[in-house]
Parts: C-alpha cells; structure tokens; sequence
C-alpha cells in the first residue's frame, strides 16, 4: 500500500507535469533552448525581487548616513563601505567576528537539533493518546508564555555561563513550534485514510509510520522554519545576557555598543542574520528534497 493515498485528479496532474517535463527533451535542440529560457526567466522572477529590494534598502542606508544624519552624529549610522572596510577587510576584527559567529552558529545547531528530538517525540507521544495531550500540552504553552529574557539569568545563574547554558536557551525558544505544528499536523489526517488503515488491520506503528508522519510532513516544516530562525535568536539571546565564557556573537554587539564600536556593531547584526537565512534556506531545502513537489506549501501557488 502507498505511504501517498492519490486520487484520480492527483495522478492526472502529476501525469500532465511529468509529460510537460519532458516535452522539451523531445523536441530536440528547439525545445531544450525554450527550456533554457523558461529556466532564465524563472530564476530572474525569484532572485529579482529581492534584489531590487536590498539596492532599495541599501540606498536608503546611504540616504540616512551621508545625508540625513548630521556629521557629528553619523557614528550611529556608518555607512556600508566603512562597515565592510572596519569589520571585514580588518584581519583582526574580521577573525574576532567569525569567530564569535562560529560559537553562536555550534549553539544555535546543538540547540536545534535537540529541540527537533524533543519536540517530535513529545508531540508524537502526544498524538497517539488523548491523557499524554492533557498531561503535556499545559506544560507546551506554559514554556512558551514563559519570558525566556526573564530566567536567562537565572539558567546562567544555575547552570553556569558555558555552552551547554546557551543550548537551553536555544532549547527552550525553538521547542514550542515544533511540537503545534508537528502535532496539528499528525492530528490532521483525513479520517477515510484512517479508516483505510483500520480496514487493513494497521496497527499503531503502521498508521503511525505509514500514514500519519507522511501526511504531516508539510506542517513539521513549517514548524522546522520557524524553529530555524527561532534557534539562531536563542543562541544571540543567550550570548547577549550571560556575558562570560567564550565570547559569541551575543556578547561582541554588547561589547561593541558599549564602546561604540557601529561599525563593527553592524557587522555582527548583518553576519546573525545571514545566519538566520542560511539556516531557514537549508530546512527549506531539506524540506523540497523530504516532501517534493506534491504538496501545495511546496509546489508553490502564485
């Protein structure tokens, strides 16, 4: 039996996809060339947009450096050139920064890593008995509520400033949306897949590995994404507010601000949120290569 239940207008679709496909290849030299063009213009229509709006944002950096701000007051704002030139082409300042990055990025992956483990276990335990839901849940969105800026001190204060203190903070941001969206989504299945199963005699573990995870996948990474960025906010947080140990990128923006280092204060802001979009671009992939191209989340609608 398929892990997939297709309908009739599914497997048409896919059937019409899959000869749309492989249309060009047929055609020869002429078909593979509108291929290569259809290709282009697809590409340009993602990688245009945002480009167009980071040369927008970027001109109204210069705009607010060099011309809004007074020149007595342009530390607040250096403009780009000077940011890259003080932060990135400095050898020492540019290792100081990588290196910081490096310690934040190992505790923002530890941390993910685990929350993904934590997260899909408890929801999984969850879905698979009404009493483990009541019982858990409460204590899911208790964490949640919980202001995590409010007991960072208190975990550096208990545990210690090391680094397994800042994979708890990354832990304890990046586990809540995991486990909603991993839950609605093994809790969603249709209940004719259900009954399907119950026909067949699927046990728990079959409906559980057959059925359930499969069609929950979309949702799971949603619930990944959000905990990517979520991760890598956790482990700055973390850095920022214990203040000892290795020094990660966290605690070099609160030693930049406090010596009014901008320049290299705004290196470290930009590197934390390429991190950010690394991390997101990679559970996004992850997630094409995991679930394909038969899901609407990922097979894109506009």
């Amino acid at each position: 039996m398929s892990a997939f239940p297709v309908s009739g207008t599914d497997a048409a679709e896919a059937a019409a996809q899959a000869e749309a496909e492989l249309a060009p290849t047929a055609l020869g030299g002429a078909g593979g060339r509108l291929a290569l063009r259809s290709r282009g213009a697809s590409l340009m229509s993602v990688v245009l947009p945002p480009l167009l709006v980071f040369l927008v944002v970027l001109g109204a950096w210069i705009l607010v450096s060099q011309v809004i701000l007074a020149e007595d007051k342009r530390f607040l704002l250096p403009a780009p050139w000077a940011v890259v030139n003080v932060a990135f082409l400095d050898a020492h300042n540019r290792a100081e920064l990588f290196t910081g990055l490096w310690l934040t990025t190992k505790a923002a992956m530890v941390g993910l890593v685990l929350s993904i483990v934590i997260g899909m276990g408890t929801a999984i335990a969850m879905s698979q008995a009404k009493w483990i839901e009541r019982s858990l849940y409460p204590y899911a969105v208790v964490l949640q509520t919980i202001p995590v800026l409010a007991i960072v001190p208190l975990i550096g204060f208990t545990l210690g400033y090391d680094f397994s203190s800042r994979v708890l903070v990354v832990v304890l941001i990046a586990l809540f949306p995991i486990i909603t969206n991993t839950l609605f989504g093994l809790l969603s299945v249709d209940q004719g897949h259900h009954d399907l199963f119950s026909l067949h005699r699927g046990g728990r573990v079959t409906r559980l590995f057959k059925l359930q995870l499969p069609a929950a996948m979309p949702a799971i990474f949603t619930g990944l994404r959000i905990a990517a960025g979520a991760s890598v906010i956790g482990a700055v947080v973390g850095d920022f507010f214990f203040q000892q140990g290795t020094p990660g990128i966290g605690v070099l923006m609160n030693t930049y601000a406090s010596e009014l280092e901008s320049e290299r204060l705004y290196a470290a802001v930009i590197l934390s949120s390429l991190l950010g979009i690394v991390v997101f671009l990679a559970v996004t992939w992850l997630e094409r290569r995991v679930v394909g191209r038969w899901h609407t989340a990922t097979r894109g609608t506009r």
